[in-house]
């Protein structure tokens, strides 16, 4: 591809990575905030336990990603690191559909476990809304063969997406107990 090309290329990427990056939360967000439930059927309230599974999964996965690049073994970390991604897709269509058919589930926790419970799951939503840009953009780096700037990227998504799963699994495991269901 021509410089030119590249450039212009981009540009368009970029400018739909900052919109997908900001229209992902706000969306998510407001279907939060509907009270009215939709019936969706009692599946949905499976949900949160295959997301955990999904969680779990993806923090495995991008370890194993991170090791695999370590040893240079490029196919096996592109594979690796495009299921992460995949499992990510999914968990965010499984957190909408639970989220827009089931009531929020409060936390029961008491004593010096509700206040680490709350910081896990305030730096966890916070981080995943910041996780996007980043991951969005190292994939981007990486399918248009851009491996410098894809190295630099990830210098920053893995850490935060390592993070944003694992504490969702911590967070689901917490939370747990407390469900209706």
């Amino acid at each position: 591809m021509e410089t030119a090309e590249l450039v212009k290329s981009d540009r368009n990427a970029n400018r739909f990575i900052n919109i997908v990056s900001i229209a992902v939360p706000v969306v998510v967000a407001l279907m939060l905030g509907i009270r009215q439930k939709f019936d969706l059927g009692s599946w949905t309230t499976y949900l949160p336990h295959i997301n955990g599974v999904i969680n779990s999964i993806t923090s495995v996965l991008l370890v194993v990603g991170y090791y695999f690049i370590r040893q240079k073994n490029v196919a096996a970390h592109r594979a690796t690191m495009l299921a992460a991604f995949t499992l990510g897709a999914f968990f965010l269509i499984g957190y909408v559909l639970y989220h827009i058919s089931n009531p929020s589930t409060s936390f029961g926790g008491q004593g010096w476990i509700r206040p680490v419970y709350y910081f896990l799951l305030i730096s966890h939503i916070t981080l995943s809304v910041v996780v996007l840009w980043f991951v969005l953009r190292a994939v981007y780096f990486a399918l248009t063969k851009q491996f410098v700037l894809h190295k630099k990227m990830t210098r920053w998504a893995l850490p935060i997406w390592l993070y944003v799963s694992t504490t969702g699994v911590i967070v689901y495991l917490m939370i747990r107990p407390y469900y209706n269901h």
